[in-house]
């Protein structure tokens, strides 16, 4: 059973999260930030992962220690739910249309965190949202979960419609690399992907 439970708390953020990579893409999301409920809303119902989210964050501050606090706790889950990577995919890839915009992404379950990041945002915030923080969220992710992700802006105009076509596309590209193959093999010549 690939489900993980996650707890983390600083002095900025205190977050509960729970993951459950073969589950139905069933969600209760409680980050504190609007925007970003909207986008691990949509990661889990697009990847089918069961995803739960709670954060008591320092947003008086401003919102960037939740989000990049969840992309932590989110990439600890991914990995911990993956451990040695034995019979899993490893690799994915989608071209997802979200109305003018078009988002590539493709993934590497490695054990090596790199995030390759070619979007361009038109605004700096959507509602109250830094769209900024969304980088941030997945350099957090990338890291703790040990894979590479590209994610590449192909189209796009309209900077809601550009992030939620990244955590979607990001979603349907890790369902694919985490999905069981049958095998109790480690996709690797190496012998291990940790």
């Amino acid at each position: 059973m690939r489900k993980v439970r996650i707890s983390r708390k600083t002095a900025e953020t205190d977050i509960t999260l729970t993951l459950d990579l073969d589950g139905s893409g069933t969600y209760d999301i409680q980050t504190g930030v609007g925007f970003f409920d909207h986008m691990l809303t949509a990661f889990a119902r697009h990847g089918g992962f069961d995803l739960a989210v709670t954060c008591a964050g320092d947003t008086q501050v401003d919102d960037h220690h939740s989000v990049e606090d969840i992309g932590i706790c989110l990439g600890d889950a991914f990995a911990q739910a993956l451990g040695e990577m034995r019979g899993v995919t490893r690799y994915g890839h989608t071209i997802l249309p979200m109305d003018e915009a078009l988002i590539l992404s493709a993934v590497d379950l490695s054990g090596r965190g790199m995030l390759c990041w070619d979007v361009s945002l038109p605004t700096e915030k959507v509602g109250s949202f830094d769209t900024e923080l969304a980088k941030e969220f997945w350099l957090a992710f990338v890291r703790r979960a040990n894979c590479t992700l590209h994610i590449r802006q192909l189209a796009g105009e309209n900077s809601h419609h550009i992030l939620e076509g990244v955590f979607k596309s990001a979603a349907r590209t890790l369902k694919q690399a985490v999905t069981l193959t049958g095998s109790d093999e480690i996709p690797s010549t190496k012998g291990n992907l940790v």
